[in-house]
Order: C-alpha cells, then structure tokens, then sequence
C-alpha cells in the first residue's frame, strides 16, 4: 500500500483547515493529476476545497514521469482506489468526487464505497457488468492490449496513438500540445484488469452499484469519444440507474475524450459544478 504522500497529506489538511466543502479529482490513464489545475481553480473559486490524490507513486512532472517510466508498471484499479480511498478519508468531511477515464471507473468504485457526497464520472472506463465492446475503446486500448508482457510494463503512447484515443475531435496543432503538456505513461494492468473484468468474478475493477449510501451520480460522455464511447457510458449508466440514489447522464457534443483538458475543458467543468453544487452545498 502506497503511503500519503506529503503533497497530498498538505492538500488534505488546507482542506480541512479552510472548513469548506471538499472535492476530490481523481485522474485517468495516461494522466497526472496536474490536469486537473484548472478545475481544482474553478471549484475554488466557487467556494470548494479541492485535493486531487495521486495513483501510487506518479512522479511529481509530466517531464519527471516520461524519464522514469517504471514508477507508473504494475498499478492495479484495486490499489489506485484503496490509495484514493485512504486520502478521502483523512478529509473532515465527505468529499464530492469527479474523476475522467479510469479515474471515472474509480470515481464510480468510490461511490459504490460509501465514501462519496456526490460524485461526477467523466468518460468513466468500464467495470464488471458493462457489456459493450465498441471497435474505437478495442482500438484506444490496443497499445497496451496486443502485447500480453505490457500487463506488467508502464506503457506511453505515442503521438498518433494519443490523437486517435483522446484528441480525435481536435485540430493537430491542439492535439501535439495537448500530447506535449499531458501525457504520460500508464499502467498497463489497469487496462488488462478492465477488458478482463466480465471473465473474473473477482476482478477489482468492479461497482457495488446498488449501495444506498452511493450518493447522487453524474456521469458524462463525450459524443466523439474513442475510448470510452457513448455506448460504454451508457451501460454504466444503466447499472447504476438501479441505485436509489439520483443518477443522470450527459453526452457533451461534438467532445472527445481530452474534454477535460481541450480548449472546451471549461463547459464540461461547469457541468459538473452545477451538479455537485445542487447536493453539496460550498
């Protein structure tokens, strides 16, 4: 178990410290979580306290991460969301949680814990029960998937892989920059721990979709998304309808799945604040 770092220990105590609602931003594959900079300024702004946790041992750059490549081999789901769920609990008080990609499945496994308020996932990978195989999510997790030894490995992707998963409805000069500032390489037994999760009953990638103490749930979906594509969000979307909490989906048009950190990052943040704002007051 990955210890608390003290960047993130630091964030949790300003949290706590400031008596404001907390939220948490939980990053996705191939991710920091400085992505989430510009919304964690937007949530406080709006009167949030906001923590965006590492995965286990990220390195603290983008430039950092890409020179030690090894740090990110042999993450699992189950050891992101213990970690996750360790840096929630240290909060004085319930967090809402909004996570993208796999940090939108581990959004949904936090949820389904209990340990949420409300919770947003944004473009969330599939978990156990999610049934559609579109040919663009087979295609976006292709690098990692068509070489068994990757499972094992920390994978980047290349420029050409990363247009096609994430920047597909964006211009070249905006999809090399995005490639530039964000991406980095990402553990590739989280991608085989999804595309298995149907074929082991004990996978961690799985939601207790059913637990009355999930919490209200958004989930959004970008409309040209590659990687986690409308029929993905939409299954998940149909499990969690079964929770008696309240639970939506959104489709953002015309969005891939860099929707958080494009040019347009700033309507899906305000989507997301809007219903975080209506359950947890700031």
């Amino acid at each position: 178990m990955a210890a608390i770092s003290e960047q993130e220990e630091h964030q949790v105590s300003r949290a706590n410290a400031s008596g404001l609602a907390p939220v948490v931003f939980v990053h996705g594959l191939w991710l920091l979580a400085s992505s989430w900079d510009r919304w964690r300024t937007l949530f406080e702004k709006a009167g949030y306290a906001t923590v965006a946790p590492d995965w286990p041992d990220d390195a603290a750059t983008v430039d950092q991460a890409n020179e030690h490549p090894e740090a990110f081999a042999r993450k699992s789901v189950g050891q992101i969301a213990d970690h996750s769920e360790d840096v929630i609990r240290k909060l004085d008080r319930k967090p809402a949680v909004i996570g993208h990609s796999f940090g939108g499945l581990l959004t949904q496994i936090l949820a389904g814990r209990g340990v949420s308020a409300a919770s947003v996932a944004i473009d969330p990978a599939p978990f156990r029960g999610v049934l559609p195989l579109p040919i663009s999510a087979l295609r976006s997790s292709s690098p990692v998937l068509r070489n068994p030894a990757n499972r094992h490995r920390a994978v980047p992707l290349t420029y050409e892989q990363f247009r096609y998963g994430f920047a597909n409805a964006l211009d070249a000069d905006e999809a090399k920059s995005l490639y530039h500032e964000f991406a980095v390489p990402g553990s590739g037994e989280t991608v085989f721990q999804a595309a298995a999760a149907n074929l082991n009953p004990w996978t961690e990638a799985k939601v207790d979709t059913k637990n009355p103490d999930r919490g209200p749930l958004l989930i959004i979906c970008g409309e040209r998304d590659h990687t986690a594509p409308w029929a993905v969000a939409n299954a998940s979307y149909r499990r969690e309808k079964r929770n008696p909490g309240v639970t939506e989906i959104v489709e953002m048009k015309g969005r891939g799945h860099s929707l958080t950190i494009d040019h347009g990052w700033a309507e899906v943040a305000d989507t997301a604040l809007a219903f975080v704002q209506r359950f947890v007051e700031p």
